[in-house]
């Protein structure tokens, strides 16, 4: 009996509970990870605007796909912590919590009464996790920022493009996902961590420190010349790794990643038989790299030779030599390899109808972390998680009528 043949056990966070007081994007990708993991996840929001995600393309009928695809899987708690009786709902709710994420400016839910060391007084079991674009500490600590400011303060972005031209951005959130999932880590080893200790803690996570950790080659080869070697925008190849890079077919793009020995000699023999394969210029990886323009362009004449880029890519399989399309979306979300990954999921939005969007990456042997919920409308569980506090009903209704507790149309029963 294989793992797939046995019956889905539960998921590995149930009954963890944690309150995502987050906006945008670093923050509620990490309380849409735990959600899948199994977490109950309350989504806290701000009275009528919400989280600034929902403003945030692109729409349809009034709702935000970007929200959709952070928040799915989590409850909807629209609250008024201005007023008092919203903030002591907030207080009765952190006294039932595992974890609180937040994502605001370091100090800012201080003034709030929802700090760390104000929660954790309430609950010492709290872990606290907060995200911020420098950090709690040091010199920067107070400036505001997003996934562009850590990833152009980074180095990441000076190091890509065409020499002399501007950086192009990334077009995909590198700086906010991969702050997310180090925070999902740094929570499931809390968690871990205090099932010892039986103690919460805070957990620190800046933009700009992830992506500077990201770094596999520039920091290490800066320290290790003294100071001398820096990376420099060299657009689509990698004149240290040759042959590694994008090239042009006629009617489209494809990557090669040849810069391996055994590869780049599958890949001379495909496009220039035994005399290219045993040409000293391109014997061993350095020589490859003193001699990258001659190999880039050998490689690109190629590709443009060939009637069409599915054409290449047939060669460069067939000779076993990695290498893959320059995919569009279209193409992506139609690839066979996606759909039998389960990397789209479907869902039922009470306005929208059926909704697809991408799935998390998890594989679990023995449970699904496919979110099959989508993201709560505002406000929508503010009556059953004041309950589920022992607010009375009738406190409940006031905090609806008087806004405190608020509620958009598509949402109220």
């Amino acid at each position: 009996m294989t793992a797939q043949d046995l019956p889905f056990k539960d998921l590995p966070l149930k009954g963890i509970r944690v309150i995502d007081y987050s906006h945008f994007l670093a923050g509620p990708f990490m309380g849409r990870c735990l959600a899948a993991m199994g977490a109950e996840v309350i989504k806290a929001e701000r009275p009528r605007q919400g989280d600034a995600g929902r403003a945030h393309g692109y729409f349809k009928d009034g709702q935000s796909g970007y929200f959709l695809q952070q928040n799915m899987g989590k409850q909807g708690l629209c609250i008024d912590l201005r007023d008092t009786r919203g903030l002591d709902m907030m207080m009765k709710l952190v006294d039932t919590a595992d974890v609180f994420i937040e994502n605001y400016r370091p100090g800012a839910l201080e003034r709030l009464g929802l700090g760390y060391k104000a929660l954790s007084a309430r609950n010492p079991k709290l872990i606290y996790c907060s995200v911020s674009a420098y950090g709690h500490t040091g010199p920067y600590a107070d400036r505001p920022g997003f996934g562009l400011i850590a990833e152009a303060m980074s180095g990441a972005l000076a190091q890509l493009g065409n020499p002399g031209e501007a950086p192009p951005l990334l077009r995909m959130p590198l700086a906010d996902m991969y702050t997310g999932i180090h925070g999902v880590a740094a929570i499931n080893a809390a968690l871990v961590g205090r099932a010892s200790s039986g103690r919460g803690q805070h957990i620190d996570l800046a933009l700009y420190d992830c992506m500077v950790s990201m770094h596999d080659y520039a920091v290490q080869r800066y320290f290790l010349s003294g100071g001398t070697d820096l990376p420099r925008q060299t657009g689509s190849g990698q004149p240290d790794s040759t042959v590694y890079g994008v090239f042009p077919a006629k009617d489209g793009n494809l990557v090669i990643a040849a810069q391996v020995d055994d590869a780049w000699k599958r890949l001379a023999m495909l496009i220039g038989g035994p005399a290219l394969s045993s040409d000293e210029r391109f014997a061993t990886p350095a020589a490859r790299n003193a001699h990258y323009a001659e190999a880039m362009e050998i490689v690109r004449n190629w590709t443009l030779s060939q009637p069409s880029r599915d054409a290449c890519l047939t060669a460069l399989e067939a000779a076993g030599v990695p290498s893959a399309p320059v995919q569009t979306i279209e193409e992506v979300v139609k690839d066979p390899q996606i759909k039998a990954r389960g990397m789209l999921v479907e869902q039922e939005h009470p306005v929208l109808g059926k909704v697809t969007l991408p799935n998390l990456p998890f594989r679990f042997s023995d449970c699904d972390t496919t979110v099959r919920t989508p993201a709560p409308l505002l406000g929508q569980d503010n009556r059953r998680i004041a309950a589920s506090l022992g607010l009375s009903a009738e406190l409940v209704e006031t905090m609806l009528r008087d806004g405190v507790l608020y509620n958009e149309a598509a949402a109220r029963e």
